[in-house]
């Protein structure tokens, strides 16, 4: 039986197991909202006053669950109101997959209303952006779209449907499972990954000063019990980038804090001091290695990472295995040998000790403040920020206890992020406390 695209799309959505999405009306997506509320009970549609709001909901929803966030926006200014939103979850590997209407494939290129190129809009922010040019593509298109989000290193997919392709009819032929359950062949290999492996494993055995970098990577791969295996395992401390907050318990004795521009003095310091620095899902950005040359100047470093362009970008590595973080600490975790670096640990406790304290003249301080929902949570709630001292001092003085319980926008630093966030994150974790930090004029 024959049914219309936009129809299509929804049951394709429903194939991924998509339960919300998050979304504003305009003219150039009204089959796909007419295929939507006939769906209503399948799939909750949650409607935002912008598309921004929509885009960085979906954003929300993505990083504390783990599952693909879903937008749907118009042509033309609804399209582009969502490419701010678009270009934050690209800088922080996020998926979500955004479908925009387009005007009708006889009205292309032809400057009619509320026409924009969004799929050229977005090459350059998307891992990949398209748009449909015959209903007959819808289906195969969708899924792709789904699978390439969140394959590899994750990020953003667009999907530009004309409105004639939403309401053109089709034969729909049910998929045979998940493409979520058919992502890329893991991109680790024994075999080929031997020798650096065995390298690195041979550098962390004979480190004397290890310190253990985690960035967004480990949330991403789920690899928060095997990180805290191998911190106990080879005794180290333990580091994090701004987007790496969560994988390991903040309130763990190995815990420093995060590093760079922002990070504490102790990370900071160990880093410096190090003769060996293992990073973990992280890329080395500007806010973490600061100049190049004085960064971790005493220290080889091993880099794990699931998207090679990020070896060598920024720093220099001496170890670089390419894979999945949480299938590549598996095996490094079981051919490692049991450390002892009390007196390395014996130092970090020192610098520790000495850590700045501002705001001691003022009971209403940053850190007393985080202190206190700390306190009011047990550190059982999700915390989204918006961009600036708010985040900063969240990140400092919250102890995150678990992964995807600080949302927040890392490499874009968009500013109304939170709002939108903590929207998504809300209808993802029903029932899970959702508390967003933020300047006073943004609430």
């Amino acid at each position: 039986m024959k049914i219309k695209g936009a129809e299509v799309l929804l049951k394709c959505m429903m194939e991924q197991g998509v339960d919300t999405v998050f979304g504003y009306p305009g003219g150039a997506v009204l089959p796909i909202y007419d295929a939507l509320y006939a769906a209503k009970g399948k799939i909750t549609h949650i409607s935002t006053s912008h598309e921004q709001g929509a885009a960085h909901a979906a954003d929300g929803y993505a990083r504390s669950t783990g599952k693909v966030g879903v937008v749907i926006a118009t042509s033309g200014p609804g399209a582009t109101n969502t490419v701010t939103a678009i270009a934050t979850a690209y800088m922080d590997s996020v998926p979500i997959v955004v479908f925009t209407g387009q005007v009708a494939r006889s009205l292309l290129g032809k400057d009619s209303f509320q026409e924009v190129n969004i799929k050229d809009i977005t090459a350059s922010i998307t891992k990949k952006s398209c748009i449909v040019e015959k209903v007959e593509d819808l289906a195969d298109t969708v899924r792709e779209a789904f699978q390439i989000a969140v394959s590899g290193r994750p990020g953003p997919v667009v999907v530009d449907i004309p409105k004639d392709v939403q309401s053109a009819e089709v034969e729909y032929e049910p998929f045979r499972s998940k493409l979520s359950e058919i992502k890329e062949k893991k991109y680790f290999n024994l075999n080929e990954y031997g020798d650096s492996l065995n390298k690195a494993i041979d550098m962390i055995n004979r480190s004397e000063r290890p310190v253990i970098y985690s960035g967004g990577g480990t949330v991403t791969s789920g690899a928060q019990n095997e990180l805290m295996e191998l911190v106990e395992k080879i005794d180290s401390p333990i580091t994090c980038s701004l987007m790496g907050i969560g994988a390991f318990p903040g309130n763990n004795e190995y815990y420093m804090g995060m590093v760079g521009m922002h990070g504490s003095r102790c990370s900071n310091y160990a880093v410096s001091n190090c003769d060996l620095l293992i990073a973990i899902g992280a890329r080395f950005s500007d806010r973490v290695i600061s100049k190049v040359s004085a960064f971790a100047p005493k220290a080889r470093i091993i880099h794990i990472d699931i998207d090679p362009k990020e070896f060598g970008k920024n720093v220099d590595i001496d170890v670089a295995i390419k894979g999945d973080v949480k299938e590549v600490l598996q095996k490094i975790n079981c051919k490692l040998e049991k450390a002892d670096h009390r007196d390395w640990m014996e130092k970090i406790k020192q610098w520790k000790s000495e850590q700045c304290e501002p705001f001691k003249e003022c009971k209403l301080s940053p850190k007393f403040i985080m202190d206190t929902l700390y306190n009011l949570t047990g550190g059982e709630c999700i915390i989204t920020t918006e961009v600036g001292q708010n985040q900063i001092w969240t990140a400092q003085y919250f102890k995150f206890l678990k992964p995807r319980t600080f949302v927040s926008s890392g490499g874009l630093g968009t500013m109304g992020f939170g709002l939108g966030a903590s929207i998504g994150a809300s209808m993802g974790n029903p029932g899970k406390k959702v508390n967003k930090c933020s300047r006073g004029w943004e609430l």
